[in-house]
């Protein structure tokens, strides 16, 4: 007789698909790995025009990553600076972690942000060009739980292009509800 056990293959049930590169299983729809965002600055959008975004990391203190964790920061008012060969995130509010007593950080200081030498001399010297501002658009926790911050490169936007892409918004609107209806 044959022991063996006979193989349980149910070609009903479909495996996730496993990226070739890692083995593991593919990001959520959209292509975007599944983060935890702490922090968003909705108002970079309306008031500049985004031209590059770049992924960063941010170097912190222990009671700064435990006020992030609780949701505890505010980027309405940061920007990035360059001093020399190093990228600074300057005005971003990290609050003060209440049971970090004596050992706490202080919530405006300027933070280093982390990026390879390769992206740095690319994206800082597209920085310097006139009128261009490094904006972080958000902060969050990527999936293995290391904080990272999306620099973007912008372009100030004037009172009369805000209005037009605000126009233009409404229009999408308009004609969404409107194909909606009538199906």
């Amino acid at each position: 007789m044959n022991n063996k056990p006979k193989p349980t293959h149910n070609p009903s049930v479909k495996a996730k698909p496993k990226s070739p590169a890692t083995g593991k299983a593919k990001p959520a729809a959209g292509g975007q790995p599944i983060a935890r965002i702490v922090a968003e600055n909705r108002k970079a959008r309306h008031k500049f025009e985004i031209i590059d975004s770049l992924e960063c990391g941010v170097m912190l203190q222990g009671s700064e990553v435990k006020s992030l964790r609780n949701g505890k920061c505010q980027l309405d008012e940061a920007y990035g600076r360059v001093k020399g060969d190093t990228l600074l995130l300057v005005g971003c509010d990290i609050a003060e972690y209440p049971q970090a007593t004596l050992w706490n950080h202080e919530p405006k200081r300027p933070r280093k942000l982390l990026v390879h030498k390769t992206e740095f001399t690319k994206f800082v010297g597209r920085a310097r060009e006139k009128g261009l501002t490094l904006v972080p658009l958000r902060m969050y926790f990527n999936e293995r739980g290391i904080a990272k911050c999306e620099l973007a490169l912008c372009k100030g936007r004037k009172v009369h292009d805000k209005r037009e892409k605000l126009k233009k918004a409404d229009a999408q609107r308009d004609m969404q509800r409107a194909t909606r209806r009538r199906s």
